[in-house]
């Protein structure tokens, strides 16, 4: 299968066809893709070279003439590097833009720790008026770059990934999809880790949300599930721990509720290893996902990952 990052060049070479308004703005990451885009639209297509702010700011500029640009790069160097401009560019000049990245939180673990991400949806919450998509399949990602550049002007994040899911479902980048249904608690699957929540519930009798856009959080899903399931949430999303649970908690502020949240540690891991080996690291990986959700919908203590 190919990967979400595979369809990310020939879907957006497609757009820059179809639509005279879509540009394309590179920091070298991913040039190749565009090669022939490139031929074709040499006003719309641009590589800045190694210049992260710049790759922002003039993805803004290009907002402010009336275009629809496509920013991309790594994510540790769309969204924390060049954050200022993120701020100022695009935030305080109110342009839109659609920033596209790759790596994750740790999809490239030879690359170190500057090419690893897992802090970047918790940094763009602290700006207004994002979007912020992710998805678990390719097929996924395909849906939501187009709806990403269709968004009219909007701030829209799109957060690729080497790890997916082994089967797609329909997203309109708006709403929470009910994945499986229990009375004994709910768990918020965001993107690529639905497959691992999946076997990790296998046997539990807890309602499982599939969630691919996160900004704005669909609040009236979850609102709905803990109808039936219980006011105790749990939280597994592919980047920092904690990133919605104050979403979550503002959502439930009316009701007595728990919210358990997991992901990616704050704690740096030192080695490189593989994709598979951070998984588990920081818990993600099923078998620990069981331990830790069962755990907590059980009432009892929350066991972190060895």
């Amino acid at each position: 299968m190919d990967t979400m990052r595979d369809r990310f060049a020939p879907v957006v070479t497609r757009l820059l066809d179809e639509d005279p308004r879509v540009a394309v703005v590179l920091a070298e990451i991913g040039k190749d893709g565009f090669a022939e885009a490139l031929r074709r639209h040499p006003d719309r297509v641009v590589n800045v070279g190694i210049r992260e702010q710049l790759l922002v700011g003039a993805g803004a500029g290009m907002a402010l003439t009336g275009l629809r640009p496509v920013v991309h790069t790594f994510a540790s160097f769309l969204v924390e590097r060049p954050f200022e401009q993120l701020k100022l560019d695009l935030g305080h000049q109110d342009a839109g833009a659609v920033l596209v990245s790759a790596a994750a939180s740790f999809d490239w673990p030879a690359g170190g720790y500057t090419h690893m991400a897992p802090g970047d949806v918790a940094l763009l919450d602290t700006l207004d008026g994002w979007t912020v998509h992710v998805p678990g399949h390719p097929d996924e990602a395909e849906t939501l770059l187009r709806h990403a550049v269709a968004a009219g002007d909007d701030k829209v994040y799109v957060r690729l990934s080497v790890q997916s899911n082994a089967e797609a479902f329909a997203v309109d980048g708006e709403r929470f999809r009910t994945v499986r249904e229990g009375r004994s608690g709910v768990v918020v699957a965001v993107g690529p880790v639905l497959d691992a929540v999946l076997t990790a519930t296998e046997g539990l009798d807890v309602t499982v949300l599939y969630a691919t856009t996160v900004r704005p959080f669909d609040t009236a899903a979850l609102r709905r599930a803990t109808e039936t399931a219980g006011t105790d949430v749990v939280l597994v999303e592919p980047y920092l721990a904690g990133t919605s649970t104050a979403v979550v908690n503002d959502a439930l502020s009316d009701v007595p509720h728990r919210v358990l949240g997991l992901g990616v540690a704050r704690r740096e891991l030192r080695r490189y290893g593989r994709v598979e080996e951070h998984v588990a690291a920081h818990g993600l990986d099923a078998r620990s996902l069981r331990r830790r959700i069962g755990d907590f919908v059980a009432g009892g203590a929350v066991t972190m990952p060895a």
